[in-house]
């Protein structure tokens, strides 16, 4: 769950556009599904299912959301700002570096169920 999630952030602008039409999602979904799967990173780790060297940078990215998330981010959740807003580049940037360490570089975007 984590590692998909994680794929999804380190996906290029126009593929997690696409992943957003296909769902008919916003983008902050991008951001609670890594959210939902972060949770999870200590007790990964402690299993030996996550290495502990992709810690940091999953903290950067979820401190970089959690900026995000701020009243004054509102505009950093459009579909314009995932190729625009530094702060989903830097995500971007550091999910690619989690998904190499864990030898996922090539992770495919998942597929998710809505449920409306």
């Amino acid at each position: 769950m984590l590692i998909e999630a994680v794929a999804v952030v380190a996906a290029d602008a126009t593929a997690q556009l696409a992943w957003l039409q296909r769902y008919d999602v916003p983008p902050d979904e991008i951001a609670l599904g890594f959210d939902d799967g972060f949770r999870l990173a200590g007790q990964l780790v402690e299993e030996g299912q996550l290495s502990p060297e992709v810690q940091p940078p999953l903290r950067t990215i979820d401190e970089i959301f959690n900026e995000m998330s701020r009243p004054a981010g509102v505009d950093r959740w459009t579909r314009e700002a995932l190729s625009t807003d530094a702060g989903w580049a830097r995500a971007r940037q550091l999910a690619r570096e989690v998904l190499t360490a864990e030898g996922e570089a090539d992770a495919p975007l998942p597929h998710i169920c809505i449920v409306r």
